[in-house]
């Protein structure tokens, strides 16, 4: 009787009739949120085309999604749009485009309680468009925060010309979701060699130290920061950061040193699920600071799940950690 209860309640939502009534019964008990959950909204499908979105964005659906959570153990996706296409260059659609994509973020969470957040998209670099965005997504939607992408042509987060959007984002203590981009200088560098596999990661590393040798983490606290792939390369070159921040330069505005600042960013494990990758990162940030990543549907959640667990850097209390350090930033996710 339990059961046939909880279905009628399930249809009665308006999702029975789309997911099988057995996934719910699948679902974890414990909360792993996935902060890096990429989704393909069927505007921008149409938008884009097929051949320049790629196979993995091209055949997303939501039925694949949610069986893909279910096998890798996550309670809950947090949705945002990944560069794939470059889905917002065209600054005759970005604005719409932003619009359609965060409006199908919010469904997918109305239709699926406690499945879903919303990381909502931005048409940067128009600040004016992007600041009304801001003002929709989080008063109408109820966004989560916001996911921006870590460069716009020519200009990394943290440039003077994002300021009026970090502005507003800090008034707001917004959380902001960073995924990798290919900036204006370095498409196409090497031949048959993509711009995710190298370019991607330097970009990242681009904007941490564009935003705190450039100001942007003093200026902006109150925005909770969450950088992909485990920081790109700045754990490789921490080194070099930690040098600069003692710079005569630099010194006087890093007390605590480069890693005081960085220190303090969120790093997702999407793609760098092993014992390199892993190693590097706890060396500069505590786990405390590491969240669960995946980058779905470009990589499975299971396989990140069993790479976190098989790299030997986590024991189970902090793999466990890892599953839910992002109830710091969003504590309505927490399983009563």
């Amino acid at each position: 009787m339990r059961r046939r209860a909880f279905l009628t309640s399930v249809a009665a939502a308006g999702v029975g009739a789309l997911i099988p009534a057995e996934r719910f019964f699948a679902q974890t008990k414990s909360v792993r949120i996935d902060v890096h959950h990429h989704i393909v909204p069927p505007s921008l499908l149409q938008a884009l085309g097929t051949q320049r979105l790629g196979g993995a964005s091209a055949n997303w659906n939501i039925n694949q999604a949610l069986e893909a959570m279910d096998q890798g153990g996550v309670s809950t996706g947090m949705t945002s749009i990944a560069p794939a296409g470059d889905p917002f260059s065209d600054r005759s659609t970005a604005v719409r485009l932003c619009r359609e994509s965060n409006e199908y973020a919010a469904r997918l969470v109305a239709d699926h309680k406690g499945r879903f957040g919303i990381f909502a998209s931005l048409p940067l670099p128009n600040i004016d468009a992007s600041l009304r965005e801001i003002e929709y997504a989080f008063g109408t939607l109820k966004a989560d925060g916001v996911g921006l992408f870590t460069s716009y042509g020519d200009k990394w987060l943290g440039d003077p010309a994002f300021n009026p959007v970090f502005e507003e984002l800090n008034r707001r203590n917004a959380i902001v979701y960073t995924h990798p981009n290919t900036a204006n200088c370095c498409k196409n560098l090497l031949p048959n060699v993509g711009d995710g596999a190298i370019e991607w990661g330097t970009d990242t590393t681009r904007a941490i130290a564009q935003i705190v040798f450039g100001g942007a983490a003093a200026r902006y606290p109150n925005v909770q920061m969450i950088f992909s792939h485990g920081g790109g390369t700045m754990p490789f070159l921490i080194e070099r950061f930690t040098a600069m921040a003692r710079s005569a330069q630099f010194a006087p505005k890093f007390p605590q040193g480069f890693t005081g600042v960085a220190g303090k960013f969120f790093y997702d494990t999407a793609q760098v699920a092993n014992p390199a990758a892993m190693s590097a990162l706890t060396k500069v940030v505590p786990t405390s600071q590491i969240v669960f990543g995946t980058d779905y549907p470009f990589r499975t959640l299971a396989e990140h799940v069993k790479g976190l667990k098989d790299c030997g850097v986590f024991n189970p209390a902090q793999l466990q950690a890892i599953d839910q350090n992002a109830l710091k930033l969003l504590p309505k996710f927490k399983i009563a």
